[in-house]
């Protein structure tokens, strides 16, 4: 059972560690005063997606973590810009995760003999 409180020490502590990417090298000041600050956030883990998508794609390894396969080192990636975002802005991920996941197990539309009618969700 997914447990909100684990997840938001994880988030926690994958902010802790990138504390430094939150504040202007120049000023000192925090970079969360930049309207577009969480929008820029947002799309460097869609980067990190797109990296994973490619790496797959061409069943690539990851330059840097040599033993491991591409798509699984940047959707570790992608995870930690999410962490860390949700972190900086002081989100509740693990009782947002917990929840959808509860409420994803009882959708009709996720239910097998569903995605199989015409129309159905396909992935």
């Amino acid at each position: 059972m997914l447990n909100a409180h684990v997840i938001n020490g994880i988030m926690e502590i994958i902010h802790a560690q990138n504390a430094h990417w939150w504040v202007d090298i120049h000023t000192g000041e925090s970079i969360k005063k930049n309207p577009y600050c969480f929008s820029n956030k947002v799309a460097l883990a869609h980067s990190e997606l797109s990296e994973a998508l490619e790496a797959d794609r061409k069943d690539l390894f990851d330059d840097k973590l040599t033993h491991r396969k591409g798509a699984e080192v940047e959707l570790a990636d992608a995870v930690i810009r999410i962490f860390d975002l949700a972190g900086a802005y002081g989100m509740d991920l693990g009782g947002a995760i917990v929840e959808k996941m509860e409420y994803n197990a009882q959708r009709a539309d996720h239910k097998t003999e569903n995605r199989k009618q015409a129309n159905g969700k396909a992935y």
